[in-house]
């Protein structure tokens, strides 16, 4: 399939990681962080780590949307639907993330509670308008990429009239996490940054230069595809040996310095920024995701039902928030694929394939075992 197939065939991944292999220094450590849940699934599904030196040393990210949502806020989407009678709305992923007292929001709609699996926030204004009689509150989650369409679907409901649907906003940002990765003291050490791939086809490569004119961190953007980012890492090998650190863009077949300013300026109508939001595995990040502007607060689900939020702490056998910090590897869980699996996950890295815990369990775990 054209521009599929031709981004994984073999030799040509085996000729870039000959040159990976040529131009790094074998007395140097390469730390790159891929902060995006794509190219970790990416990393772990085409064994990219094999065709690597021992000196490049991948680092999982916090760039799993499902991941990063904090225990509290699952319990608040919880609440709403077994103590206001609303249809909650979540996609998929989001029903299988462990919340407090063992209860899961597949759990709890068992329990009796109203909750429905969509495919996209259009099913969502359709179950309102289907259900004048019933409110109906969307679980909106997700980094920049989603937040457009939550802004669509806010300004339909609001030229429909819709007076029964509202939207639980959890959209954040990536800039503000790998701020918060590189500004705590204790954190891992890095080198470098393979950047998100569908979050900077709408905010553009532009965001991130703070990172290399602040920080001395290269950033290189890269597609989904194994030979993306095989082509990442040499770019970003480079940069290094060189002493060089800038922003680059490997996909450009997608992305542009500017991004979709189309979809920047409607998430800009309907959304400011939060003072502070607390991220499994990083806490409280301050102005790091997104709320409803005031003119748009009657569509607000935490306005409108008092719902208020109490943070919640993780299971303590569970290693999650070190992994989506960067500090640790799935297999360095003691809970990894025995009592935490994808069919009983204890953390919300098990449950999203682009959870680091659940890629790794898919394809990694038995190469680390032998």
């Amino acid at each position: 399939m054209k521009y599929v197939d031709e981004f994984r065939n073999g030799e040509l991944a085996k000729n870039i990681a000959a040159s990976i292999a040529h131009e790094v220094n074998p007395a140097k450590m390469y730390r790159l962080m891929e902060f995006c849940g794509g190219h970790t699934h990416a990393i772990s599904r085409y064994g990219l780590v094999d065709l690597l030196p021992a000196s490049v040393h991948l680092i999982h990210g916090p760039g799993c949307p499902v991941c990063v949502l904090p225990i509290g806020r699952l319990d608040q989407a919880i609440r709403l639907a077994q103590q206001h009678g609303v249809i909650l709305c979540t996609y998929a992923d989001t029903m299988r993330v462990p919340a407090s007292g063992n209860l899961t929001l597949m759990r709890a709609k068992a329990q009796g509670a109203d909750v429905r699996m969509i495919y996209s926030t259009q099913d969502a204004l359709r179950i309102a308008r289907d259900n004048p009689d019933r409110q109906v509150v969307f679980l909106a989650i997700g980094f920049e990429t989603t937040t457009p369409p939550s802004a669509v679907a806010i300004n339909q409901a609001a030229a429909e009239g819709l007076k029964n649907f509202s939207i639980l906003c959890n959209h954040v940002l990536t800039p503000a996490a790998m701020h918060a990765i590189l500004d705590t003291k204790e954190g891992v050490s890095l080198d470098g940054f393979i950047g998100p791939a569908h979050v900077s086809t709408v905010i553009g490569s532009k965001p991130y230069e703070v990172f290399s004119d602040d920080y001395a961190k290269p950033v290189v953007i890269a597609g989904f595809e194994p030979l993306d980012v095989m082509q990442a890492i040499l770019m970003l090998v480079r940069q290094i040996n060189e002493g060089r650190a800038a922003v680059e863009n490997e996909f450009t077949r997608a992305v542009t310095r500017d991004g979709n300013q189309k979809a920047q300026a409607l998430v800009a109508q309907v959304f400011e920024l939060r003072e502070v939001f607390e991220w499994r595995g990083l806490g409280s990040v301050p102005y790091s995701a997104l709320k409803l502007r005031p003119e748009f607060s009657g569509f607000d689900a935490e306005l409108r039902f008092s719902a208020g939020y109490v943070a919640v702490p993780d299971h303590k056998a569970c290693e999650c928030a070190a992994i989506l910090r960067g500090e640790k590897r799935p297999r360095q869980c003691k809970i990894f694929g025995t009592v935490c699996t994808p069919e009983n996950p204890v953390g919300s890295c098990m449950v999203s394939s682009e959870g680091a815990c659940a890629a790794h369990y898919s394809y990694g775990r038995f190469r680390e075992m032998s």
